[in-house]
């Protein structure tokens, strides 16, 4: 099993591969994985980048022979001829590509393209000719997804990884997949025995920004005042922008509030999370929650209002942030 496998393949048996969507961070992830595959490894690797190189060393790459080994493996990355982005003086370049890839089962090599853009120009023929002639592999996921293909692709690498460690990994990651793949990059080189557990999470992968922020609010929202106002002091002290603060202050507090007005229209845990496509324990906080929405609608409003003065020169210190904290 490959991670390429957890996602839409159009034809997993076809070597030749497109990996098109539009984070970098993920298909790099996933083509090095790939390209680092058993079946590959006596093949000699070519890396071309398309918008450094001219499209004639490409070209070479795909019509000379390898002096190395028997065939070669060509990773291309950046490939602008699938885009609308193509001068017309590479008309010659473009049209030599066309016959190529018309005639891709005739290539001994294999050849793994990287797309990392949101959109191809599909109406053009060279465009539509990949699409056929590759496994496309559009490697996208959903918000509540994230768990699931974390744990995945995990497993697939040959690890393991407790669930109070996953979720732990993902919260402090903001749910953000490149994020998360940096942490498990560096949990997978402090694994014993390929194990991550919550304890090394904790060790190896610092609390975000966000989750720092979040924390404030949740010491202040829990009547624990002190806490709340000596993590303010420390994120003061490190320089981070009051504004920062609040922003965070007040996406949690909406977050909560549509959580809250969701759940007594009748939607259940499940339908909240798909709705609003944010990550699961993201809403479970928010369920557990004791403000009620008038109250949430309140400090939400005062936030809103903080930060106005503050953009307005009304407050030159830090302090107003405090009185907000305490006013929870």
């Amino acid at each position: 099993m490959t991670l390429l496998s957890l996602f839409k393949n159009t034809n997993n048996n076809n070597p030749h591969t497109l990996i098109w969507g539009g984070d970098d961070f993920l298909n790099d992830y996933l083509a090095n994985s790939y390209i680092k595959e058993d079946q590959f490894k006596d093949l000699e690797h070519v890396s071309v980048d398309c918008e450094n190189d001219v499209l004639d060393e490409l070209i070479a790459s795909l019509t000379e022979s390898s002096l190395f080994s028997e065939n070669k493996l060509i990773l291309v990355k950046n490939p602008f001829f699938l885009t609308e982005k193509v001068p017309k003086k590479l008309k010659k370049q473009i049209d030599d590509l066309q016959k190529i890839f018309d005639n891709l089962n005739e290539l001994e090599d294999v050849v793994v393209i990287v797309a990392s853009y949101d959109k191809l120009d599909r109406r053009k023929k060279l465009t539509k000719t990949v699409l056929k002639q590759f496994n496309v592999v559009e490697p996208t996921i959903r918000s509540y997804e994230v768990g699931a293909v974390v744990k995945s692709l995990i497993k697939t690498e040959g690890y393991t990884i407790t669930q109070s460690a996953l979720q732990l990994l993902i919260e402090r990651s903001d749910q953000v997949i490149d994020t998360i793949l940096s942490n498990y990059q560096k949990l997978k080189m402090a694994a014993n025995d390929n194990k991550i557990t919550e304890k090394s999470v904790i060790q190896n992968v610092d609390l975000s920004l966000a989750q720092n922020i979040f924390a404030i609010l949740e010491a202040a929202l829990n009547k624990n005042y002190q806490e709340a106002i000596e993590r303010l002091d420390n994120q003061l002290r490190e320089g981070t922008n009051p504004i920062q603060l609040l922003a965070v202050f007040e996406n949690q507090l909406e977050l909560i509030l549509v959580v809250k007005i969701l759940a007594q229209r009748g939607r259940s845990e499940v339908q909240i999370v798909k709705e609003l496509g944010v990550h699961p324990y993201r809403v479970k906080l928010a369920l557990r929650n004791k403000l009620t929405v008038p109250e949430l609608e309140q400090l939400l409003q005062k936030a809103i209002q903080l930060e106005f003065n503050y953009k307005n020169g009304i407050y030159h210190e830090d302090n107003f942030l405090k009185l907000f904290v305490l006013s929870v």
